[in-house]
């Protein structure tokens, strides 16, 4: 409980960072070193497939938040006994390649499910990049009807920049800082916004109105634990340049 106050601080100051391993990757040796690197670098909670046997390992690794990732409910219950302390419907990108869509009735389903397994775990869901933005916002608003404490954005697999650098990073962060920007404004809760981010384009999540930023594929692809650590370091260091005005209650 401890570690999610923890974690609801950060996403109220806008400055909370996800490290994500990866919902198909059951790669042991992989996950732990990314487990690593976000604690080391100072990340503020990790997001692992919801396997119980990577929770062990992840649990004896750190002292983060360890969020499982899944798009079958069923597999959160073994997973939070195993010591997972928040569950995130979604890591959705990985399913694109192999045809797969999740429309928003399916995505709203998985919700209500998991929430009926689970009425009192932290839930994160993330509402797919392939709806219209307009959609997005109607899915994520009765996402947090049916319970969901956080709502996630995504987009970076469908985006094709058309340059190198910076322009290019942008570019690739297009769709989910859109995402972040829209759906920021619609609900309550805090938006996590995720995928083809990067130490460029974080702080502009958090201007758009996100809570926090998650990002993947730009650290756990690294082969070198060092640099996978600086890679975190570099984020969290991104995030802190920018200062949001939190609303006086």
């Amino acid at each position: 409980m401890t570690m999610n106050l923890k974690l609801r601080a950060a996403l109220a100051h806008h400055n909370a960072l996800k490290v994500i391993s990866g919902l198909h990757n059951f790669d042991a040796g992989r996950v732990a070193a990314t487990v690593q690197a976000a604690t080391a670098g100072g990340a503020t909670f990790v997001d692992i497939a919801a396997d119980p046997d990577l929770v062990r390992l992840a649990r004896q690794l750190t002292p983060l938040p360890i969020c499982v990732s899944a798009v079958e409910p069923a597999q959160f219950v073994a997973a939070m006994a195993a010591g997972a302390d928040l569950v995130e419907i979604g890591n959705f990108d990985s399913f694109y390649a192999q045809g797969r869509r999740f429309e928003a009735p399916e995505v709203l389903a998985l919700t209500q499910q998991t929430r009926a397994l689970l009425p009192d775990v932290m839930l994160s869901v993330t509402v797919p990049h392939i709806l219209e933005l307009d959609q997005q916002v109607e899915l994520a608003e009765a996402l947090v009807v049916a319970g969901a404490d956080i709502i996630q954005t995504e987009g970076g697999t469908s985006s094709q920049p058309l340059h190198g650098g910076t322009l290019g990073l942008i570019e690739k962060a297009a769709p989910t800082l859109a995402a972040a920007t829209v759906i920021s404004k619609a609900v309550s809760v805090p938006v996590l916004c995720a995928s083809g981010l990067s130490d460029v384009t974080a702080p502009l999540a958090i201007a758009a109105g996100a809570a926090g930023v998650g990002v993947g594929s730009a650290i756990n692809q690294l082969n070198d634990p060092v640099a996978m650590v600086a890679a975190v370091r570099r984020l969290v260091e991104a995030i802190a340049t920018v200062r949001v005005e939190t609303p006086v209650a």
